[in-house]
């Protein structure tokens, strides 16, 4: 009798286990990893030819980027697949959601040459500190209380006191170019090389005020004055609803899972137009396969110039794309927009605002034909911060 109750006791505890784990949202797996060959793979076969944008996003321009990242925790936004669009903001997503893979999908090639220069840097830096220092160009600071867990802002301080060094900056900028192409083996092209450089190059001289660049290369706009967008340290400071530090920087352990992502080369950057006929629907036909359904697709506010400056129909080829994606009811989207369009969810003392959507939700209403407008579709169905 007593052989019969454990017999059955063992076979309930394994029911519930089996339960628990198709109950469980899909956990980031730490052993995956790509090779360098399948890496460099993926990028060129789902890349598009590079678009033209009218800024150089050296930074994200976003200062309410944290304000949803409880939210995003509370409706079990993590593992999965990550998709984003734009440069650092999405390490720090990537962080918050411990996704299995990410993609960074941008209309730019200068985009995914930044990423590559991003990836290098991250390969090359063991700690926060010294990502910094070759982000910047700038010595490491001498400081001995600058340990490897001090707080960021005392990182950041340490570094406002320590100017860039063109040494540093030329050893670096060619240690750079050659890990992409002899460790990541990706080939650069002369176009490449001097998009690389010019990026670079920008980080060593405007340092901590790098950031959102209206005209980029074609009509510099250094004031960003048509509205107050954060500059590098600014975004790298800021804080959560919480009152608490929340960057990809702002932690070792949060640092560490995005450079363990890029040295298991699981964020991968590609060129598209998210109305494309390539890209996106590449990702989704190598999520579909792999079953990896999308935790997290981060928009940004790449929807005014498909619908607003677009058109439409336009449109209706992004959502297509999105279609393709493999997803599930947790899939949530990201969204930022400007204060001019006087979102409801919009948080006093910041520029944008950030809010989410479930990806379900979002496909059955543009069925529905709800979305006519851009403001139609921020206005419809949003979860606020």
């Amino acid at each position: 009798m007593k052989r019969h109750k454990a017999v059955l006791l063992r076979c309930v505890l394994a029911v519930i286990v089996l339960i628990a784990t198709a109950a469980a949202p899909t956990a980031p797996v730490q052993s995956e990893a790509l090779s360098t060959q399948e890496f460099v793979r993926l990028i060129e076969d789902f890349s598009e030819e590079g678009g033209y944008f009218f800024s150089d996003n050296f930074t994200s321009n976003e200062d309410s980027y944290l304000t949803v990242v409880d939210k995003m925790k509370e409706l079990g936004a993590t593992g999965g697949a990550y998709i984003g669009v734009g440069p650092e903001q999405n390490f720090t997503y990537i962080a918050k959601v411990r996704p299995r893979i990410a993609f960074i999908v941008d209309i730019r090639r200068q985009a995914m040459i930044q990423h590559l220069m991003y990836k290098a840097i991250f390969r090359l830096s063991p700690t926060r500190s010294e990502f910094l220092s070759r982000l910047l160009s700038r010595p490491v600071p001498a400081d001995k209380t600058l340990t490897a867990n001090a707080p960021l802002d005392k990182i950041l301080a340490s570094y406002d006191k320590t100017a860039a060094d063109n040494g540093i900056y030329s050893e670096n900028l060619a240690a750079i170019h050659k890990t992409i192409q002899q460790d990541f083996k990706f080939t650069l092209s002369k176009e490449d090389q001097a998009s690389l450089e010019y990026v670079y190059r920008n980080f060593r001289d405007w340092g901590f005020e790098v950031g959102f660049e209206p005209g980029g290369r074609w009509g510099r706009g250094r004031g960003r004055g048509f509205m107050r967008l954060p500059n590098l340290r600014e975004l790298l400071a800021q804080k959560d609803l919480n009152g608490k530090q929340g960057n990809f920087l702002a932690t070792v352990d949060d640092y560490n899972f995005v450079r363990g992502m890029h040295q298991r080369n699981l964020i991968i950057p590609v060129v598209g137009d998210f109305s494309g006929n390539k890209a996106l629907a590449a990702v989704g036909a190598y999520l579909r396969k792999r079953k990896i359904p999308v935790s997290v697709f981060y928009l940004s506010n790449v929807e005014i110039v498909l619908l607003d400056w677009g058109s439409l129909e336009q449109y209706s080829d992004f959502v297509a794309n999105v279609k393709k994606l493999p997803s599930n009811e947790r899939s949530l989207l990201i969204r930022t927009t400007f204060s001019w369009y006087g979102h409801p969810a919009r948080l006093p003392g910041y520029s944008l605002c950030t809010f989410l959507q479930k990806l379900p939700v979002f496909l059955k209403d543009f069925d529905e034909g709800r979305y006519q407008s851009y403001r139609d579709l921020i206005m419809t169905h949003y979860i606020a911060p």
